[in-house]
């Protein structure tokens, strides 16, 4: 469980939103694959189940969006968007927050992550890395 609390203006990262389309989820659905299970998939066989149906990279896309919400504190809705703008989970646990921020602002043509936001991945960042016991506290 995540230890920082919602900094005033932040972005609600904990916050869960739907990421997957009506059709993507009847394709999982008819598969029998659990949307959890999408973080041991690899993007070009989850395709291939899909008939083509979900481009590799789409699956790729929905595959780092899972792993990235298994990172305590993020909710699917900031996973969607870290996830749409290139990042993996491995990569954010070395990542400066200030170039996640850059980017994410980027690839969506506005800010909708700022300073405050910035400061709460960081502490974010932090609990990961001692997590995996990448860093002492």
């Amino acid at each position: 469980m995540s230890k920082v609390s919602t900094l005033p203006g932040a972005f609600p990262l904990g916050e869960d939103r739907e990421f997957l389309s009506e059709s993507e989820w009847v394709i999982l659905k008819l598969l029998c694959r659990p949307v959890a299970t999408l973080a041991e998939a690899d993007a070009s066989e989850l395709s291939a189940a899909t008939g083509g149906q979900i481009t590799p990279e789409r699956c790729d896309e929905l595959i780092r969006i899972v792993r990235i919400q298994r990172l305590a504190g993020l909710g699917s809705w900031a996973a969607r968007l870290l996830a749409e703008a290139g990042f993996d989970d491995e990569q954010l646990l070395s990542c400066e927050m200030g170039e996640v921020v850059a980017r994410v602002n980027a690839s969506l043509g506005y800010p909708v992550f700022n300073a405050a936001t910035e400061r709460a991945l960081v502490d974010l960042q932090r609990q990961w890395r001692m997590a995996k016991g990448m860093e002492q506290p």
